[in-house]
């Protein structure tokens, strides 16, 4: 047959890159210190809520804790009865950066798996008591 010999390693010029797995049981290390001057109190409340998610995980991976503290205080802000439609919009699109909607997790190619073998390998729980044969 004419032509080079097929490589042995093959590579698609649009393959797909790999995702990123995030734990469903969202990441279990501490949350980092607030790092932007000092936060009232909802700011931290939804500081440690964000912290507990799937994403933080990839967060805590690519070390972007103020783009997050800068999120929360548009949130808060956004959330006011007083946010007007350019806070709303600087909320959406940190949400987008974030991976905190399901369309950006898609481009950012996120999923969220279950550890199946930490499953399996937890002590099996039995709900009632065994049945004794009674004479």
């Amino acid at each position: 047959m004419p032509g080079p010999a097929p490589s042995a390693n093959p590579r698609r010029r649009n393959a797909r890159p790999n995702t990123t797995q995030l734990p469903a049981k969202g990441f279990t290390g501490p949350a980092p210190d607030w790092p932007i001057g000092d936060p009232d109190g909802d700011e931290l409340d939804a500081w440690e809520d964000l912290w507990r998610l799937p994403q933080a995980a990839a967060w805590a991976q690519m070390n972007v804790t103020r783009t997050v503290a800068r999120y929360v205080r548009a949130l808060i802000v956004g959330e006011s009865r007083t946010a007007k439609p350019s806070h709303l919009a600087e909320v959406r699109q940190l949400e987008d950066r974030l991976g905190l909607t399901p369309m950006s997790m898609l481009r950012l190619r996120w999923e969220v798996v279950v550890d199946e073998l930490a499953e399996q390998r937890a002590p099996k729980r039995q709900d009632r008591p065994r049945l004794r044969a009674v004479e």
